[in-house]
């Protein structure tokens, strides 16, 4: 018997626009749909052409240049309440989108009848029932979103049922339950969805779930053991208030751990990236934490665990990383074993052994480290460097003589930072000068100006993130701070570390090291 195969309806665009911070652009939508299309979902939801010129214009863009893989369908509501449907201007927008497939939502809630649209319930039903006619007679496949179902059979059953029959009896293609509030209960729905299925005959049905109570992902799934052949939701769970169901973790779940088909077409091992991709393009960050395609997801810290994990990776691991396309990480900290060290130098392409002297010796020098402030899982870089010092596998580039830094506020206001520094570069003394946008950034003139005769590559780095934080408030002023500078170049991001009671020193530190890693590894290749 073939198994059900279960289709995945993206929202990003439009529901996932509606997220507190980000606004696409058309080239932004126009990216990602593209990014969608190759990853291979079922449907991409791109947006409400009757609302916006930014998605008529997208509709437009991909009449001329179709998707490969997935379907593309616009959204839109029922017919206005004061007109009919064969004049809504929403609908005939649906229409124009030249969309096999086409989204209306309708209200299935009494409240939103009587007191939102201000018509009967019969009238509601007309809506219903003569949106969908009029767009299945147009030789358009109709999917109805029946928004706020779960409230409204909670106040209503008999109503709610009878929305969802007006729009399958009208000739919808798919009958979608919506939790659009979020405050449904996997059990609460399970039993609602149960109940109509009995009444109404239904064979298929999708669900749409807003994540307002965290249980988005939790009644989807249950919906897909009652027959639930579409799940809608959005990449990282974007959308409005607390987000819609996270279809990163929905397509992981529905294919590595249930084991059901999805669409030959999607690419589940270019998950994470197709995550990051979005996520870059939203300007949004995705939590550590996120599972599956998290930076976190397959971390590990405790040595115990390390040590189980470099045995079997079962042991702490409930999937393979590879498959998501993550991978798998070992951090470094004063609750790290001497397993977890090796394995951190084996990434390097260096041996250690965890019983020899120095890993001994590290395994100290990284908790006396820790004890005193600095926190290496967060700055993978700086520990790569203290490694290879540790083992005497090292060369420094540079050796600074001295530095001076001085703020100066002048008549106007203005302050000016200037750095002046004295280093020690294959043999030769260097002194330079330089000013910046703070006492930080002169610093980090005044040493590229000292180093870039000798290391052009450094032309092609730029320090992109720094962080400062206070690790003890009562001391005050005279408290020890930690600062983390995140450095990039055309390949990659790395984090440094530096802990001083005086940010100069403690920003210094941080910044030679990010400077050193990106020498380091430009020598190697």
């Amino acid at each position: 018997m073939e198994q059900k195969r279960i289709h995945i309806y993206d929202t990003t665009l439009r529901d996932g626009s509606q997220t507190e911070g980000i606004s696409y652009s058309l080239r932004d939508k126009i990216v990602i749909a593209e990014k969608l299309d190759e990853f291979g979902l079922d449907f991409i939801e791109g947006g409400w052409p009757f609302s916006n010129p930014k998605d008529r214009e997208f509709f437009a863009h991909f009449k001329a240049a179709r998707l490969k893989n997935s379907q593309l369908v616009p959204f839109g509501s029922t017919a206005h309440a004061s007109g009919l449907p064969a004049k809504d201007k929403n609908l005939a927008a649906l229409v124009a989108a030249g969309t096999e497939y086409v989204t209306i939502f309708g209200k299935t809630w009494d409240l939103h009848a009587r007191d939102v649209l201000r018509i009967s319930l019969d009238d509601n039903l007309g809506l219903i029932s003569g949106s969908v006619e009029y767009l299945v007679k147009r030789g358009r496949k109709v999917f109805y979103d029946a928004e706020h179902f779960f409230d409204g059979y909670k106040a209503n059953p008999e109503y709610a049922i009878k929305t969802i029959a007006a729009a399958i009896d009208a000739g919808a293609h798919l009958a979608v339950f919506c939790d659009t509030n979020g405050g449904t209960l996997p059990a609460e729905a399970a039993a609602i969805v149960a109940c109509v299925k009995s009444r109404l005959g239904l064979k298929e049905f999708g669900v749409h779930c807003h994540n307002d109570t965290g249980l988005a992902l939790a009644v989807s799934l249950d919906l897909v053991e009652l027959g639930a052949s579409q799940i809608q939701g959005t990449i990282n769970g974007y959308g409005e208030r607390c987000g819609n169901t996270d279809l990163t973790a929905v397509m992981a779940v529905l294919s590595l751990k249930m084991g059901l088909q999805l669409s030959s077409k999607i690419k589940i091992e270019e998950l994470t990236r197709l995550s990051n991709f979005v996520s870059e393009v939203s300007n949004m960050n995705i939590q550590d934490n996120h599972p599956f395609v998290g930076r976190s997801a397959f971390a590990h810290k405790a040595g115990v665990h390390i040590d189980a994990v470099l045995k079997n990776p079962k042991a702490y691991e409930q999937t393979e990383p590879a498959k998501v396309g993550n991978r798998r990480r070992f951090l470094v900290s004063e609750l790290s074993g001497k397993s977890a060290l090796a394995a951190k130098a084996g990434e390097m392409a260096l041996a250690l052994d965890k019983k020899s002297p120095g890993a001994i010796k590290l395994h100290r020098t990284l908790q006396e480290m820790e004890n005193k402030g600095y926190q290496f899982e967060a700055a993978e870089a700086s520990f790569k460097l203290l490694l290879r010092k540790t083992l005497k596998r090292y060369k420094k580039f540079f050796d600074l003589e001295s530095f001076r830094v001085s703020v100066e506020r002048r008549e106007d206001s203005r302050l000016i930072s200037e750095a002046t520094i004295k280093l020690k570069v294959q043999g030769k003394v260097e002194h330079t000068a330089s000013t910046g946008d703070g006492p930080v950034n002169a610093l980090d003139s005044a040493l590229r100006k000292a180093l870039l005769k000798y290391f052009p590559s450094l032309s092609r780095m730029r320090l992109s993130d720094f962080k400062v934080r206070v690790l003890d408030a009562t001391c005050g002023t005279a408290a020890k701070v930690r600062v983390l500078i995140e450095s990039q170049d055309e390949d990659e991001a790395w984090t440094t570390i530096g802990v001083s009671e005086n940010i100069i020193e403690a920003s210094w530190e941080a910044l030679a090291d990010s400077i050193e890693y990106k020498l380091l590894k430009d020598s190697k290749t």
